[in-house]
């Protein structure tokens, strides 16, 4: 327990003034003037991150570039997505649900029955305007570098979608080095300003992350002197699986994690009610029970398997290092050319941490899985539900179902030309579709509604954050406000702080709706149907209406 305390204590130094800060909506900011001139935009969003990895969510993983922008800005305690990578950057991007913005289904999961449907097309349809093409068309240049996973023709191209330089993989995933095994059969595109590039003609050292970062930053110098504002959407893969760094940061963590998954899960909501990322009373969820060889815990682990799972989280730690310490690097650079005061930055995850169970690319395929070559660029893991679990802490479950850790993930914002005097935590819900009205808003532009430049499109649906950032109002959304979702089977409703879940997979649930109380047990450790029947009534025509309002189908795998 030594080393993780001493991790832990790391942290809360590089925190220093955010301790309380989080647990009090009273403490005095200096609002920004924004009047003069329009602030550049940087969006910021990691892949499978989970709520509890960063420090200043709780996490022992050094982070002190995102440390430090959330004791500059303001961390978003209620923060939520889409369950899913694709689900999340079609809302980001268009500012809608993702079934109206033609990703109702995940491409790579899209049943038959649904496929070419309206909402169901698999990449951002032609309905979807992009916040690109908006900023674009109001004088920014705009940049992307890293993953779009939302359409692999021209035509769906990040470049074709208001991005006037781009660097992008198209696919959901891909190895994080150049280097592959002979016998994989890699099948990923990467593209440029919408030409497809040879992966062979990547420099040898590529690594995503640092490779991505030196693109934005590349593209960001490139028009340094334009005298206009930028749009910077750094989209990184890490630490998406298979799980790989530079041996430098592979070797990190070592013998952290050899304490199992609940002393590390216990230490995090420790840390996480230090901080007032939650309140001291909060009720974590429960790990799932085990079923056999299904989920097994730390004590049900034999000596080499606890060895293999301790080592994937090294690596996985060592993944987010890396981020945190690229991050810092685009920091860097806006601050050496006077551009990181008037940015208005976000930092988020794109859904909890990923909890399923990937069957590994055996010898057959030229990986080596072995203990000792975990993270090398021949090797392919993932971090599994019980480390997934601990990513979400304090929340239940993972990404992809229907509960709170599949669509709450860390949030950090930070305002233009703004001094802050305290940090601030905000902890009411918040939602991905907010950032398309919030960037406008402070890009002051009106968001387009029904129809932008003689086509029909579909009205962008949440809500600016600027009210609440600039401490006019306490809550994003009315009290008794309403927010459904649904991903591949797996649907939730709620109402204010009541909501519904029903989870796809028997083995995660009852297999019926079941009820929570969200303001007494946001872990969701209680189930409350049998107990307010008319409440399951209710929220279930919340639900329908959804379904309505976003043309939902019913998904059958």
């Amino acid at each position: 327990m030594k080393r993780i305390s001493s991790l832990l204590s790391f942290n809360f130094i590089l925190l220093g003034i955010g301790l309380t800060a989080c647990g009090n909506e009273n403490n005095s900011t200096t609002i920004p003037d924004l009047t003069s001139k329009k602030p550049n935009i940087l969006f910021i969003m990691a892949d499978d991150l989970g709520y509890s990895d960063l420090g200043a969510f709780g996490g022992e993983i050094r982070t002190p570039n995102l440390d430090k922008l959330a004791a500059e800005g303001k961390v978003l305690t209620d923060f939520h997505t889409a369950p899913t990578c694709s689900p999340t950057r079609a809302q980001l991007i268009s500012g809608t649900d993702h079934h109206l913005a033609g990703i109702g289904a995940m491409a790579e999961r899209m049943p038959e029955h649904l496929k070419g449907k309206p909402g169901y097309e698999g990449y951002l349809n032609e309905r979807s305007i992009s916040i690109a093409e908006v900023l674009k068309d109001n004088n920014y240049r705009t940049y992307i570098s890293g993953k779009w996973h939302l359409g692999y023709t021209p035509e769906t191209n990040a470049h074709a979608k208001g991005f006037d330089r781009s660097f992008t993989l198209l696919n959901g995933l891909d190895l994080h080095f150049k280097q592959a095994p002979l016998a994989y059969n890699r099948n990923t595109t990467y593209t440029e300003d919408g030409r497809k590039l040879d992966i062979n003609k990547l420099p040898d050292h590529f690594f995503s992350t640092d490779y991505f970062t030196d693109k934005l930053i590349d593209y960001l110098d490139s028009g340094k002197n334009s005298n206009q504002p930028f749009f910077a959407y750094a989209a990184y893969t890490a630490p998406h699986w298979p799980i790989q760094a530079p041996i430098e940061y592979r070797e990190r963590y070592r013998g952290v994690y050899d304490i199992g998954y609940d002393a590390i899960r216990e230490a995090r909501i420790s840390r996480q009610k230090q901080l007032g990322i939650i309140p001291s009373n909060f009720t974590a969820a429960k790990p799932i029970p085990s079923k056999g060889n299904l989920f097994k815990t730390w004590d049900e682990l034999n000596t080499n398997e606890k060895a293999l799972e301790a080592r994937r989280m090294e690596v996985y730690a060592g993944m987010v290092e890396n981020m945190d310490y690229n991050i810092g690097r685009i920091f860097d650079y806006l601050k050496a050319n006077n551009l990181y005061e008037n940015t208005l930055i976000f930092f988020v995850s794109d859904n909890g941490a990923e909890g399923s169970i990937i069957l590994p690319y055996g010898e057959e395929s030229g990986f080596n899985n072995s203990l000792a070559n975990v993270g090398a660029e021949n090797s392919y893991h993932h971090i599994g539900p019980r480390w997934a679990e601990v990513s979400a802490a304090p929340f239940h479950l993972w990404k992809g179902t229907a509960a709170e850790g599949a669509t709450t993930a860390p949030a950090i914002i930070k305002l233009p030309n703004q001094t802050i005097t305290s940090k601030k935590g905000h902890h009411s819900f918040a939602s991905i579709l907010d950032v398309f009205p919030t960037i406008l808003d402070y890009a002051n532009i009106t968001p387009p509604q029904n129809s932008y430049k003689g086509r029909i499109i579909n009205t962008p649906s949440g809500y600016s954050w600027r009210p609440m950032l600039e401490n006019k109002t306490t809550t994003i959304r009315p009290e008794n406000f309403t927010f459904s979702g649904e991903l591949h089977g797996n649907k939730h409703a709620r109402q204010g702080d009541w909501k519904i879940a029903l989870q796809a997979n028997p083995n995660l649930g009852s297999g019926q709706w079941e009820l929570f109380n969200l303001k007494t047990d946001r872990g969701e450790t209680q189930n409350l149907a049998s107990q307010y029947p008319d409440k399951i009534q209710d929220l279930l025509r919340i639900y329908q209406q959804y379904t309505i309002d976003n043309n939902v189908l019913e998904y059958k795998q």
